[in-house]
């Protein structure tokens, strides 16, 4: 038998390799894209609002909501919630319409944190937001000035200014937390499910604020409070171990009805410092920042040869200097990713704000 002979037929024809290089190097210039803002970001999908905040809340009409898609030429850049961004496609927010974020602004101000003090990933939390709402509970869970400290790094770090809101006033007396915190001049606002949010209002009024707190501490239940059709989770919390649950599991910004926007995140056990320069933590308590011309070069503020220590023993630091010596101190420790010791001094509990 002789072999058959091949023709055409026998040959396998493949279809040509699809390349994922772009067909041009000029990119298009979107020179038509509309302007929007962040809300929400759910498993790729952006929801965006059109314009800017103060724009969208003093419209007649209601907020038109836009559904996007990072477009491809972003490449791995992320789109965090505050962002400011160019938007291309259908942008009625006709249910079923899909836009794309073709640019991302640059960012005035971002907020950052780490799962722990030596985890060298950084998290952006929200991005140009004015203010950083630390919420507090004053019992059930007790505060925890370790992680008022660290939020307090954070928001001087970003740019933000902080502002302390202590809730649950009705089940403990918020005069000894707000006297450690006398010497940082920090505006605050005591507040209780049931009280009247109007005080919370005007210091959130026409700005972007960030709320940023343990689980448990009734961050949700001030949300609805401050925007009654929110309607967030409320969880309780754990008698044995003293810890909130997670209710809120996604960051999103809501309006509020007199002007400004509220962004609510989910409740952390944790707020590393592992992407702030030690040398910048000092900032956060500025009584102390001034007595450090008598350290040595390279301090590390935790020595024998530290010049905070006469700093504080003068009274230039004022009321409650060693007590937040110990805590700027604490925090070094922490940062490096060392255990820090406990005290009996005010904030003791630091480890809550590195770990818990």
């Amino acid at each position: 038998m002789t072999p058959r002979e091949l023709d055409e037929d026998d040959v396998r024809n493949r279809p040509p390799r699809r390349s994922s290089r772009p067909r041009s190097k000029d990119r298009p210039a979107h020179t038509e894209a509309a302007q929007g803002f962040v809300v929400g970001v759910d498993r790729g999908r952006l929801t965006c609002v059109m314009g800017e905040p103060q724009d969208a809340r003093e419209a007649d009409e209601p907020i038109r909501l836009v559904t996007a898609v990072k477009a491809r030429e972003l490449g791995r850049k992320g789109v965090v919630i505050g962002d400011r961004v160019s938007i291309v496609g259908d942008i009625s927010g006709a249910h079923d319409t899909l836009a794309r974020v073709v640019r991302v602004a640059p960012r005035v101000t971002t907020l950052r944190r780490t799962a722990d003090d030596t985890d060298p990933v950084e998290r952006v939390i929200v991005s140009n937001a004015d203010q950083l709402a630390i919420v507090t509970a004053l019992a059930d869970p007790p505060p925890r000035m370790g992680m008022i400290d660290r939020c307090l790094v954070a928001a001087y770090d970003a740019g933000l200014e902080p502002l302390l809101v202590l809730t649950k006033s009705d089940l403990a007396d918020p005069s000894e937390l707000l006297e450690a915190y006398a010497a940082l001049d920090v505006p605050f606002v005591v507040w209780s499910r049931g009280d009247s949010p109007d005080q919370l209002l005007e210091q959130l009024g026409d700005r972007l604020t960030v709320l940023v707190g343990h689980s448990g501490v009734g961050k949700s239940t001030l949300v609805n409070a401050l925007v009654p059709d929110a309607h967030r989770s409320i969880g309780v919390v754990n008698a044995v171990t003293g810890r909130g649950r997670h209710t809120s599991t996604s960051t999103v910004a809501l309006p509020l009805p007199a002007g400004g926007w509220v962004i609510d995140t989910p409740g952390v056990r944790s707020f590393g410092l592992a992407h702030v320069d030690p040398s910048r933590v000092i900032r956060a308590f500025p009584e102390l920042e001034e007595g450090t011309d008598g350290c040595p070069r390279g301090c590390s503020h935790d020595e024998e040869e530290c010049g905070l220590d006469s700093w504080v023993e003068s009274g230039r630091a004022g009321v409650g200097g060693r007590a937040r010596l110990a805590s700027l101190r604490r925090l070094m420790v922490s940062r490096q990713g060392e255990e820090p010791e406990n005290t009996s001094a005010p904030g003791a509990e630091v480890s809550d704000g590195a770990r818990n």
